[in-house]
């Protein structure tokens, strides 16, 4: 390992368990703990555990945290009202490119918590800053990398988090997806990447690795990088920097959901090149119908143009290669295209995301 990677908390505790580690974006992080199969199939049938500490927890707080956030993102952050409710939103330049994509938690309206990629998340807290300050907002920004986060998913998994912490059962067992107890050693938050249900929680960083091997007791199964890019891709979800990036609108990865236009005064960043874009593509689904795996920039030929491959992989679920593809206007779900896998032209289906969901393969036809 480089002496330049950065390690979370739970670094020693994944070596010990015989994890494989690599370098994710500057991070030494595990990639898997034997098999990534199993691991997979571990949360779609019953409870994993994941490391995301790497992630960053950004306290925002203020008498102008609300406006400042407002501005900020494209979501609207004035639609949370009560302690602990989350919204998914992406924070644009000025050209309505994507600089992340982040979860946002409302604590009051002077305060409220905001969770960042790992691999931007420097340039996020300098972006932040600079807006800060540009427009005067009396606002501090604050990372909290003495922090750590696990991600609990499966469908057993609130249960193996009660098992290992009862005390935080009253509290937690009402939360709706995306919303968050905000307890006095932890943030509890229903919410996930992988299409399951379970929890995300946030604790002291000199508490995370009793929580760990606590949940581990309880037959929770650790889960590394690979089952965690092959479960969001099943469940449709995007990838920072695969999927989207700076020279991408949220419009053209599948991303209109996150933007609030409503309210017309809001001149949010990136809002004025949004409203003037027209855009060339659809970002949809691919189902491969031949052996064969597909895999991100492969080209898709249809026909109404050339197209790309964002992410690809063989999905454990449904035994077969799908992905997420920006394709020309016109194509439509259940047109067949071809990807081309190494010099072969592989014909694959369009379909609509998500593939699988609450553990199920989605019928596409």
């Amino acid at each position: 390992m480089s002496d330049a990677l950065k390690r979370t908390p739970l670094a020693d505790v994944h070596v010990a368990a015989g994890a494989r580690m690599v370098d994710f974006g500057g991070w030494d992080m595990p990639v898997n703990y034997g098999s990534q199969i199993e691991e997979h199939h571990a949360v779609r049938r019953a409870a994993g555990i994941f490391d995301v500490s790497h992630m960053l927890n950004v306290d925002v707080e203020g008498p102008d945290a609300t406006a400042f956030l407002r501005l900020l993102v494209a979501n609207d952050v004035s639609r949370l009202t009560s302690p602990g409710r989350a919204l998914y939103s992406c924070m644009l330049n000025p050209q309505g490119g994507v600089i992340d994509d982040l979860i946002i938690y409302f604590f009051t309206s002077t305060q409220w918590r905001l969770v960042v990629n790992a691999g931007t998340a420097d340039k996020d807290i300098a972006w932040m800053q600079r807006v800060a300050t540009s427009k005067k907002f009396d606002v501090k920004v604050t990372p909290r990398r003495d922090l750590a986060m696990v991600a609990v998913q499966g469908p057993q998994a609130r249960e193996k988090v009660w098992a290992a912490r009862p005390a935080w059962r009253a509290s937690t067992e009402s939360l709706i997806p995306f919303s968050a107890a905000i307890l006095p050693d932890a943030m509890v938050a229903r919410t996930g990447y992988t299409g399951e249900d379970g929890f995300e929680i946030v604790v002291p960083a000199d508490q995370v690795a009793k929580l760990w091997h606590d949940l581990v007791a309880q037959s929770v199964q650790p889960c590394g990088l690979g089952a965690r890019d092959t479960l969001r891709l099943e469940a449709g979800m995007n990838l920072y920097g695969q999927d989207m990036d700076e020279l991408i609108h949220p419009n053209q990865a599948g991303l209109t959901w996150t933007v609030s236009l409503k309210d017309t005064d809001r001149r949010f960043i990136g809002r004025d090149a949004i409203e003037q874009f027209a855009d060339p593509k659809v970002f949809i689904g691919l189902q491969l119908l031949e052996r064969g795996v597909m895999r991100a920039h492969m080209a898709v030929r249809c026909a109404q143009g050339m197209g790309e491959v964002t992410s690809g992989t063989m999905s454990p679920t449904l035994g077969y290669s799908i992905g997420f593809a920006r394709l020309p206007q016109g194509v439509t779900v259940g047109d067949t295209v071809e990807i081309d896998i190494r010099g072969k032209w592989v014909p694959a289906r369009v379909c609509k995301l998500p593939f699988v969901r609450n553990g199920q393969p989605v019928q596409h036809g």
